[in-house]
């Protein structure tokens, strides 16, 4: 910015010039208003985010809650599961979607498409055992806990926690599944992809009749997640560098 002021030489304008210019140094060169306060200051920034929320068959009309490191939000899925929501926020955010007797989680590391399945309950399950809780605790401890945070905020984590699930899930309930990056991948409730699979595991035995993973495949994937526990780096989520964990996943 030009610190130069376009100063007259009448007294009363001089003086004025030289208090704009005392101001600006005072603000660290942001833009100010007026002489009495500095602009710049962090603003929470619009993010937004979408995606599907499903349990092989949509989950309609549902409220979809976003609870942020900083900010909140929720909406209102429409008749085929899809939601989308634009407000001030900073993720890492934990999701969550309630449907009568469904209640399911998710999360999402910034903007863009993330849904909530029961796979994505799954991957909180398997997140939160790798980090010595239960998913309830993680998402009770979300807001405050830095470890949590850093670790949902990091896109690495997050996508072998993905590919884990789809391992297990495969190997226990002998399926195939077509669309491994579930938590991501944009999809239409009846055509293949992430709700086929979703079908493909309801039929064998993964996701109960309320759309709820089964007691079996929590039970796997919490198991999994404590043989490969997570462990936090020294950098904390502000600061730059290395992610923010190794995994010991062997």
């Amino acid at each position: 910015m030009n610190t130069h002021c376009a100063c007259f030489v009448r007294p009363a304008l001089a003086a004025i010039c030289v208090a704009s210019l005392a101001t600006l140094a005072a603000c660290g060169g942001n833009a100010c208003i007026g002489l009495n306060g500095c602009g710049g200051a962090n603003v929470t920034p619009t993010i937004a985010i979408s995606g599907t929320a499903a349990t092989g068959r949509a989950l309609a009309s549902a409220t979809v809650g976003l609870s942020c490191v900083q900010g909140s939000g929720s909406t209102l899925s429409d008749g085929g599961g899809h939601y989308t929501i634009a407000f001030n926020a900073t993720p890492p955010c934990i999701l969550t979607v309630t449907s009568g007797g469904t209640s399911l989680h998710s999360l999402a590391f910034a903007g863009g498409t993330f849904n909530l399945t029961p796979e994505t309950e799954l991957m909180l399950v398997y997140i939160a055992s790798q980090l010595g809780t239960n998913e309830s605790a993680l998402i009770a401890g979300f807001p405050t806990n830095a470890q949590f945070q850093q670790v949902l905020a990091n896109p690495a984590d997050v996508q072998a926690a993905q590919s884990v699930v789809v391992t297990n899930l495969q190997q226990h309930y002998a399926v195939t599944l077509t669309a491994p990056a579930f938590l991501t991948t944009s999809f239409t409730v009846g055509q293949a992809g992430v709700d086929s699979d979703l079908g493909a595991l309801a039929a064998a035995g993964a996701i109960d009749a309320n759309g709820m993973p089964d007691q079996a495949a929590v039970s796997l994937l919490s198991a999994a997640g404590r043989a490969h526990p997570l462990t936090a780096t020294s950098v904390p989520l502000s600061g730059t560098g290395s992610t923010g964990s190794n995994s010991a996943m062997m």
